[in-house]
């Protein structure tokens, strides 16, 4: 599997990685194994990594890839100095940089098209997804190359410096110390959904998809197959609040994708669940430290119903120059990042209310 290229392209949308065609010397075999390991990952990442505990009937599968996994130098770079220490022992924060390769809208390049804080409390009983909208403007450290040193949108980071510099503007923004970290492709949502037979999400109005083929979209609950809920993910523009709805949206696709999982019999059907974990090809990369099996274990608590998204507090969208950005609302911020350092859950969902 290829890794994630870095680009001085800076107003690129984020690319995702292409699978190498398949191999004429004789190697069919070991290509097709390390594939397996990409199909098992990707498909145990999305509901491991997004509040599905429940699939901690696959610590079989994780075992036999966990030495496949492709992992990132996530922590090399950032300076010790500059990280926040831990508040409360035994609670986990997950960034979770995402892509949508196949967007239409995409135009190639590297920045992070999503940004999730995870938390995870000490009790593991529940999980809080905080959404940092890709173009907060924010204060970006100055990366290696020389890159950097100055306010951006926050995904600049990434294109900037990779997931070092991505963890150490998302730590001084947030003052919460990253423990780990993991990179998808959200594109890969399609072949899951419909290997789960397709999943209801409820529409907040009618719509049309600006993308062909035009779909539209009817308020209330729907019935989506993989095609229509990725093109639901993708809409923004057709809705005043723009890249929030975006968010709204992914962030609706995520959890039904994992109530689905959880309350299809997923798991108590080897066959089901065989055809799950054969549904998608898509690119996964963690950080060097994070143990799939370990995160299954403790988190098998952790459902639909437990996991709650909130949105990183905001003052609404502006102008900085020519560019569109996202203020970030800073009272706000340090009172609702300072629950998630001190683990207190009750806090952090009175807050994203």
């Amino acid at each position: 599997m290829r890794r994630h290229e870095q680009t001085t392209d800076f107003d690129a949308e984020p690319s995702g990685v292409t699978p190498s065609p398949a191999p004429t010397d004789g190697s069919e075999r070991p290509r097709r194994r390390r594939r397996w390991r990409r199909v098992v990952l990707i498909s145990l990442v999305v509901v491991l990594l997004l509040g599905g505990g429940a699939v901690v009937a696959g610590g079989l599968y994780l075992r036999s890839v966990e030495s496949g996994i492709d992992r990132v130098d996530a922590f090399e770079d950032v300076p010790v100095e500059s990280r926040p220490e831990p508040v409360v022992k035994g609670a986990m924060n997950i960034m979770i940089l995402g892509s949508d390769s196949r967007d239409p809208e995409s135009t190639g390049g590297s920045r992070s098209d999503t940004i999730i804080l995870a938390h995870l409390p000490k009790d593991r009983s529940s999980a809080q997804l905080v959404s940092i909208p890709r173009d907060t403007w924010v204060p970006v450290p100055k990366s290696k190359t020389g890159h950097g040193g100055r306010d951006a949108k926050i995904n600049a980071a990434y294109a900037w410096g990779g997931v070092p510099l991505m963890v150490q503007t998302v730590e001084e923004f947030t003052k919460v110390r990253v423990d780990h970290v993991a990179i998808i492709d959200f594109a890969g949502f399609k072949e899951i959904i419909d290997a789960l037979g397709g999943v209801e999400v409820d529409v907040e109005k009618d719509f049309t998809s600006i993308h062909p083929p035009f779909r539209k979209f009817h308020k209330g609950m729907q019935t989506m197959d993989g095609e229509a809920a990725l093109d639901y993910s993708r809409q923004r523009k057709q809705f005043a609040d723009g890249d929030f709805a975006r968010i709204r949206h992914q962030q609706q696709v995520i959890k039904a994708i994992l109530d689905k999982a959880a309350s299809g019999g997923l798991l108590t059907n080897p066959g089901k669940l065989n055809s799950f974990l054969q549904a998608t090809s898509n690119s996964v990369s963690i950080d060097k430290n994070m143990s799939l099996l370990d995160m299954a274990s403790q988190m098998r608590g952790v459902r639909g119903n437990n996991l709650t998204f909130v949105t990183s507090p905001t003052k609404g969208t502006g102008r900085v120059g020519t560019e569109s950005v996202v203020f970030a609302d800073e009272k706000k911020v340090k009172s609702f990042y300072d629950a998630v350092r001190r683990d207190a859950v009750a806090e952090i969902l009175a807050a994203g209310k």
